[in-house]
């Protein structure tokens, strides 16, 4: 692994997000690259349709007026976002975290995230963003957009960050879930960790040869692995797991094994990331 990729935007979330960026890079020696993205909402907020009931030359003033508001705040928001990633930047540094690069760009941030991620090797972002504090139940409005794009794994943190001893892979044999075993198990991220397999549903002989198999392939790679099948609901049974054995990352597929495409990303992942306290690597 050689560079990550952090996306902040302000939130209490973005303390987190460099918190696990730091512990990454410093378990991989990768680079961090920060990114922030301002869209057109963030710089513009000047109404376009006046009443026709102002006269010409109160107009012409009020327009004017709006237009001087509206550079101001640009400038504001522009001056904000600076300062932003200049204390997300000297948070890494005081990590220990040499190589960190910040950018800020203005645009679309998946037309930005896209060119960004070319040569990133993991993405990562806060489970929601600078309405988290009211919006508790909800992802943030760019969580969903930014997993359906990614081409690279996209860890999303929780509200705090702590040292991931351990970590859970929802297993359902599909393609995303043997691609987040080969990921764990050739990678250098998570040296050490003992990793829980589970399978949720019925227990049958092709469920349990799918596990064993990806049980081989992590313990082949000097990993502590503990596999399980445990029927009932995917979500509960994930987060009663979580919780009992006190996971620290929770690994899974963006979706499930028989994903609907018009989905973003599968109601089982969406809830889980909701209801999980611990950060959630995705991959697709």
């Amino acid at each position: 692994m050689t560079r990550l990729l952090a996306l902040i935007d302000g939130s209490v979330y973005s303390r987190s997000v460099c918190d696990h960026a730091a512990w990454a890079a410093e378990q991989t020696g990768a680079s961090v690259e920060l990114l922030q993205v301002l869209g057109r909402r963030n710089t513009s907020s000047a109404p376009t349709d006046l009443s026709g009931s102002i006269n010409v030359d109160a107009k012409e003033h009020l327009l004017t007026e709006l237009a001087t508001l509206d550079q101001e705040q640009a400038r504001l928001t522009q001056k904000r976002a600076r300062l932003v990633l200049e204390e997300a930047k000297q948070r890494l540094e005081q990590a220990g975290i040499v190589d960190v690069t910040a950018r800020l760009r203005h645009g679309d941030l998946i037309e930005n995230l896209q060119e960004a991620e070319s040569d990133a090797d993991l993405v990562i972002i806060g489970k929601r963003g600078e309405g988290a504090d009211f919006a508790k139940l909800h992802l943030g409005s760019n969580l969903e957009r930014v997993v359906r794009v990614c081409h690279k794994p996209v860890l999303v943190t929780s509200r705090a960050f702590r040292p991931i001893n351990s970590l859970l892979i929802a297993f359902d044999g599909g393609e995303s879930a043997m691609k987040a075993v080969r990921h764990i198990a050739h990678g250098v991220l998570f040296p050490g960790t003992v990793c829980h397999l589970l399978t949720v549903g019925n227990r049958t002989d092709q469920a349990e040869r799918n596990l064993e198999n990806a049980a081989a392939i992590l313990r082949k790679a000097g990993y502590e692995v503990e596999t399980g099948i445990r029927p009932g609901q995917a979500d509960s049974v994930i987060a009663a797991k979580v919780e009992i054995d006190r996971i620290e990352l929770l690994v899974m597929g963006a979706y499930g094994h028989s994903r609907i495409r018009s989905l973003i990303i599968g109601s089982t992942t969406s809830e889980m990331i909701r209801s999980c306290l611990v950060p959630v690597m995705l991959f697709r």
